[in-house]
């Protein structure tokens, strides 16, 4: 076996382990699972072995063999020491990438108005914002930093606190008869569904339960399950949105909405962070867009 089939072989086999399948695999490696099943049993017969069987229960899914999962900790160190090797002999051309994992609404809302400052600080280096919704896997996504929103914690992830923020009703200028919370119960109230409500994602329910609105009905309105598009209802005047400070700050800015009870605002259970996987926190390019994150961001927004 040449050295490129048996690098890519044991990249189908670990993500087949991973994964439990070879459609899995498939889907992340990009390739067909006829040609992760097909690279398997290559590596299969080099080895004179069996690395897999197949679950007799439930959903047919891959089992890796004893000596397989004995084997799979170091073929997984051995591919991120290999990543970081070639992350390092990238940063020997005077021009890289970053790539950087960010929600499309963050991109829109924070990060695109400003992300010319890093661009001015740092010509050499490119940058691919990848606003992906599914679950990234740094290593074999080959995601460098990202910015992401929850309560810090992401296995196989470092991450730095680059914001907390409030939240409080917005609306249009040209939305009228808002005066004081009572009055939402007349009005439209915007949803915002990107996160699920258990993971500590504000809603409606714990801004009017924290203004003393305890008992206003929330199970009316309009639901979207994007932040941008949240707002952006908000401005069309379709009714009141429910802001996150970091979003909607330009937009209050720029009078396009305004804040109908003044500073009645709750803080958000979650924050905003930096996230790159430990092992590249040093490297120049992954470094130097974190400290600029954190330079940006103001704290608390």
């Amino acid at each position: 076996m040449t050295t490129p089939a048996y690098l890519n072989a044991l990249r189908a086999f670990e993500a087949a382990a991973r994964h439990q399948s070879f459609s899995g695999a498939a889907e992340e490696l990009s390739v067909t699972p006829a040609a992760v099943g097909q690279l398997v049993r290559s590596l299969e017969s080099w080895l004179g072995a069996p690395l897999f069987t197949r679950a007799s229960s439930g959903a047919a899914r891959l089992m890796a063999t004893d000596a397989a999962r004995r084997a799979l900790p170091d073929i997984r160190e051995g591919f991120d020491r290999l990543n970081l090797g070639l992350a390092r002999l990238k940063e020997a051309s005077p021009r890289r990438t970053l790539t950087v994992t960010i929600s499309p609404a963050f991109a829109a809302k924070w990060l695109l108005p400003r992300i010319d400052r890093f661009q001015s600080l740092h010509p050499d280096t490119d940058l691919l914002l990848d606003t992906n919704l599914r679950p990234m896997d740094f290593l074999a996504d080959r995601i460098d930093i990202g910015v992401r929103y929850g309560a810090g914690t992401w296995p196989g992830l470092a991450a730095v606190k680059l914001m907390d923020e409030q939240v409080f009703p917005v609306c249009s200028p040209a939305l009228q008869g808002l005066r004081k919370p009572a009055d939402l119960s007349r009005f439209t109230l915007i949803h915002d569904l990107s996160m699920p409500a258990r993971s500590g994602f504000p809603t409606w329910r714990h801004w009017l339960d924290a203004a003393g609105q305890g008992s206003a009905p929330t199970t009316h309105g309009l639901r979207i399950n994007n932040s941008a598009a949240v707002l952006q209802a908000a401005i069309d005047g379709m009714g009141v949105a429910l802001a996150r400070s970091v979003m909607v700050r330009d937009d209050l800015a720029a009078g396009r909405l305004l804040r109908p009870f003044g500073e009645k605002n709750v803080m958000a259970a979650l924050a905003y962070y930096a996230v790159y996987r430990p092992e590249t926190q040093d490297m120049p390019q992954i470094a130097a867009f974190r400290d600029w994150l954190l330079q940006e961001a103001p704290g608390t927004a």
